[in-house]
C-alpha cells in the first residue's frame, strides 16, 4: 500500500522547460555531461561561492516562469482529499521553490508534508533526502512512491527502497544500461491515481 507520495519538482510538478539546465551549465562553465551541483561542489571555495550565486539567480529567473504541470493541481487536491500525505524532494534551493509555488493557485507550501531541498540533504541520486522525507512523513520508505522525470529520481528511489514512477512528459523513454528502471512509467500525472489507489472506494 502506498501511504505517501514524494515528488520531484522541476519538470514533474512544474511544466517542463522553465529552467534551462544547458544555459546554466554554459554560464558556469560546467561540462554538458556533468551534473551542475556536483560540478560546483568540486570547485575551489572562492569559485564555488560565485557559482552558487549565479545558479541561485538563474533558478529564481526560472521560478518566475514556472507554472504547474498538466494535472498537477488536480492530483494534489485529490491526494489531500483522500488523506495521502505528499512532499517535495528537489535539487533546488528553497527560495526558488517557494517562489514557484506562489503560482500554484489554491496550493500552499504548508500543504506539503515535507519539502527537502539541497540545503537539507545531499542531492539526488543520493538517497539521503528520500530517507529524510520518509521520516518526516512518518512512513517507511517501502510505503512511499517517488515520482520524477529524470534518472536521478529513479536511482535515488531504488537506493532508498521506495517505489518509483517516471514521468515521461510525452518524451521517448530510454535507460542507461545497468541503471535501475522505474516500477511505473507514466505519461501524465493523473495516471498516478490508478497506481496510488488502484481500487477506489
Amino acid at each position: 500500500m502506498i501511504r505517501a507520495v514524494l515528488f520531484d519538482f522541476d519538470g514533474t510538478l512544474t511544466a517542463p522547460g522553465a529552467i534551462d539546465f544547458q544555459a546554466i551549465k554554459l554560464r558556469l562553465g560546467c561540462p554538458p555531461d556533468q551534473p551542475i551541483l556536483e560540478y560546483i561542489d568540486a570547485l575551489k571555495p572562492e569559485d564555488r561561492l560565485s557559482s552558487v550565486r549565479i545558479l541561485e539567480a538563474m533558478e529564481l529567473e526560472a521560478a518566475r516562469r514556472s507554472r504547474p504541470n498538466l494535472g498537477a493541481l488536480e492530483l494534489l487536491e485529490w491526494l489531500k482529499r483522500i488523506r495521502i500525505p505528499f512532499g517535495l524532494l528537489t535539487r533546488n534551493a528553497l527560495e526558488s521553490v517557494s517562489l514557484t509555488l506562489s503560482a500554484f493557485e489554491g496550493l500552499l507550501a504548508s500543504d506539503f508534508g515535507v519539502i527537502v531541498t539541497r540545503a537539507e540533504a545531499p542531492p539526488k541520486p543520493d538517497p539521503a533526502g528520500v530517507f529524510l522525507a520518509a521520516t518526516r512523513l512518518c512512513v517507511d520508505p517501502e510505503e512511499m512512491l517517488l515520482v520524477g522525470d529524470y534518472r536521478f529520481d529513479v536511482i535515488a528511489g531504488h537506493r532508498a527502497g521506495t517505489l518509483t514512477a517516471f514521468l515521461s512528459n510525452g518524451k521517448t523513454v530510454s535507460w542507461i544500461p545497468g541503471e535501475p528502471e522505474p516500477h511505473f512509467i507514466i505519461h501524465s500525472l493523473l495516471e498516478l491515481k490508478a497506481i496510488i489507489r488502484p481500487h477506489p472506494d
